[in-house]
């Protein structure tokens, strides 16, 4: 079954256009005009948003980019050719993460991203593992585009011998490690990810054993360093800045699926907020 995709427009030309790519990538496609879109949500793994339609101003489309990026849905947005939303093109940049479209050459290879970004397997699955730089450890960067250190020994099986060669399956969802000392080592993706994320929260969902204080300071230090404000990274999340601003304070410990929102919106992973590493 193909990945869906929501094609918000009320512009035959952009309809047309952009149809056509989205199910030449293997996206089966709904189309529906901006005044209906609070009915046509749940279904949808990616979005494309015209932003040339007379509904969206800055606001509104700020507002809509900003909730499906808060829903951890896949979005593309499309500026019109005029220069017009150049205010708040550097903002939907970030919130798209890349995925600002002005120019009909630029439909396909936004597509393209679009289409990988609505895999929801791809997280499943390694699209590079190599031997880290630093000692005992391995890198790997997830399908997702996630990046992981994992530690050795990663099994009774790793000897702690050197790397030799590093083999992935035909689907990339597992991984074989060939020591010097003659010994194989086999990881699944799925497994070292449950296992990283499960190291670095402790308690996957829970977070009452966190110290607020540290982990506010944390938090706040990677917004400043990222060069965003609180209401900022409210927009970005769909997290009002009162609350933001009650976590980085340390008087509040948000839930492990909140901090992951405010960990992405800031570019940074869940685990470097929890630990500082």
């Amino acid at each position: 079954m193909s990945a869906t995709s929501l094609l918000v427009t009320d512009r035959p030309a952009i309809e047309s256009r952009w149809r056509t790519a989205l199910e030449q990538a293997g996206l089966s496609v709904e189309v529906v005009q901006p005044q209906q879109l609070g009915s046509a949500l749940k279904p949808h793994r990616a979005v494309v948003l015209d932003a040339g339609c007379s509904f969206f101003d800055e606001d509104e489309l700020l507002a809509h980019a900003g909730l499906f990026r808060a829903l951890g849905r896949p979005v593309a947005v499309v500026l019109p050719a005029d220069g017009s939303f150049a205010s708040t093109e550097d903002l939907l940049v970030d919130l798209c993460l890349g995925l600002v479209v002005r120019g009909e050459s630029e439909i396909a290879p936004a597509v393209q991203v679009l289409a990988r970004r609505a895999d929801v397997r791809r997280g499943g699955r390694f699209e590079y593992l190599t031997v880290s730089p630093r000692p005992s450890e391995l890198l790997a960067i997830m399908g997702d585009g996630e990046t992981l250190l994992l530690k050795r020994p990663l099994s009774q099986a790793d000897d702690g011998a050197e790397v030799v060669s590093i083999e992935l399956s035909d689907q990339a969802d597992t991984a074989t490690l060939q020591l010097e000392s003659g010994g194989r080592v086999k990881i699944a993706a799925a497994e070292v990810r449950h296992e990283t994320s499960a190291d670095a929260s402790g308690s996957l969902g829970d977070l009452s054993g966190i110290d607020g204080v540290r982990l506010g300071a944390r938090l706040r230090e990677l917004r400043q360093a990222a060069g965003l404000t609180q209401a900022e990274l409210a927009r970005r999340t769909g997290i009002h800045r009162p609350n933001i601003a009650r976590v980085e304070a340390g008087r509040h410990t948000p839930s492990l699926e909140t901090l992951s929102r405010l960990a992405s919106a800031i570019g940074v992973s869940t685990s470097r907020v929890l630990t500082g590493s």
